[in-house]
């Protein structure tokens, strides 16, 4: 089965850390997804920019509308994913707490599956 784990991040949290820093970080984090693809368990990862680098699209009554950011303040954005290939959810659970985004963010696990279950 296929969880993925979503890193929800403060969106002020990046401005907070020196360039130093940050790329510390996302070395740990790279470590850790090299460790997972070793063990066959990593099927996709990435890191996502700010939001307000993004774009929302919305289709509503047949008329498209794209609004840029930055956008509604939110609590969290998605900084990040690791899409896993394991046997039981308490596997990606397991997983999740070791990595290394669990220690300044919330790593979200969550089983892939049709929407309309």
């Amino acid at each position: 089965m296929a969880y993925m784990l979503l890193i929800l991040e403060d969106p002020a949290q990046r401005g907070t850390r020196t360039r130093e820093e940050g790329e510390a970080l996302f070395e740990r984090m790279v470590q850790f997804g090299s460790k997972l693809k070793q063990q066959d368990k990593l099927l996709a990862t990435e890191s996502l920019a700010a939001q307000s680098k993004g774009a929302r699209v919305q289709v509503r009554g047949g008329k498209s509308q794209v609004l840029d950011g930055p956008f509604a303040e939110a609590k969290e954005m998605v900084g990040g994913f690791f899409l896993l290939n394991c046997a039981t959810r308490e596997e990606a659970v397991a997983i999740a707490r070791t990595c290394p985004a669990a220690e300044w963010a919330t790593v979200e696990v969550r089983e892939t599956a049709p929407c309309y279950l």
